[in-house]
C-alpha cells in the first residue's frame, strides 16, 4: 500500500476492525517513512454486479461513481461522507444477499432514491432530479407534490 501523502512504497497495519455494516475491513495505517496516517477500507472480491442502463448497455457496479454522485447531491447538505459509505453498502449488502448479479440501473435508482429519503430531503431531490432526467419543470413539480 503506497502513502498517499508520500508515495513511499511501505506502510504498516495499526488498527484493524470491520466496518460499521460489516462488508468490508477497516484498517488505520501509517507510512513508514513520513508517520502520515490514513484510512482503507478492504472488501471481499465477488463476482461483480452488473448494472443495465437505459440505452441497454451494460457496465460493472461502481461504488465510487456512485459516491461521487452522491456527493454531488449532498453539496453544502448536513450529510457526512460516511452516511454516504454506509448508505452505498447498505444496498450492495442486500444485492448480496438477494443473490442478484444484474441490475436495471432504474432499480439501482430507485434504491438509492429510497434510502437518501430517510437521511436528507434536500439531497434526495437533487439526486432525483438528476437520476429522473426531468424534460420540464411540469414534471419535476409533479415529481415534488408525489412526495410532498
Amino acid at each position: 500500500m503506497r502513502c498517499p501523502s508520500c508515495s513511499f512504497p511501505d506502510t504498516k497495519v495499526v488498527d484493524s476492525r470491520s466496518a460499521e455494516d460489516g462488508a468490508a475491513i477497516r484498517r488505520r495505517r501509517e507510512c513508514l517513512s513520513c508517520g502520515f496516517r490514513f484510512t482503507t477500507y478492504e472488501r471481499i472480491g465477488e463476482a461483480p454486479l452488473i448494472v443495465i442502463k437505459r440505452d441497454g448497455s451494460s457496465e460493472v457496479f461502481d461504488h465510487e461513481k456512485l459516491l461521487r454522485g452522491l456527493l454531488s447531491a449532498c453539496t453544502k447538505r448536513p450529510v457526512s461522507h460516511d452516511q454516504l459509505e454506509a448508505l452505498i453498502n447498505s444496498i450492495e449488502i442486500d444485492l448480496a444477499a438477494s443473490q442478484q448479479r444484474e441490475i436495471t440501473s432504474s432499480e439501482l435508482g430507485n434504491k438509492v432514491m429510497a434510502k437518501l429519503s430517510s437521511i436528507d430531503e434536500v439531497a434526495y431531490i437533487r439526486f432525483m432530479s438528476v437520476y429522473k432526467d426531468f424534460g420540464s419543470v411540469d414534471e419535476f413539480a409533479s415529481a415534488l407534490k408525489d412526495i410532498s
